[in-house]
């Protein structure tokens, strides 16, 4: 009986450890997703630009999810950007087009998901 723990033992762990890797594995892929995210990426210009079409998008979908009215135009930030008054309509429109890119792409779905 000693020898048969003995041997036992020992091949019931490598069983146990072979299949670890495989699952590993599978967690490790990404989700396939056919959609394209590229339209999130703010076109080249200043960081604040940048900024400001990042925060359009990201406005988007919290006016979306708090079941607020989807425009651009009532948004806290287009109505106060965060910037210098000389850099307000630069800001606005960048804003805009980030927020607009996101309502065309249907980016403001139920789940939260951009």
């Amino acid at each position: 009986m000693k020898k048969a723990i003995r041997l036992a033992t020992p091949l019931i762990a490598v069983a146990l450890m072979g299949g670890a890797p495989l699952f590993a594995h599978a967690q490790n892929q990404p989700a396939a997703t056919t959609e394209d995210k590229s339209w999130q990426t703010p076109p080249p210009g200043t960081k604040d630009a940048q900024a400001a079409y990042t925060a359009g998008v990201q406005s988007a979908l919290a006016d979306k999810l708090a079941n607020r009215t989807v425009d651009a135009k009532t948004s806290r930030l287009y109505i106060h950007p965060p910037v210098k008054k000389q850099s307000a309509d630069e800001y606005r429109s960048n804003f805009a087009a980030g927020y607009d890119a996101a309502v065309k792409h249907g980016s403001t779905t139920s789940n939260g998901t951009l």
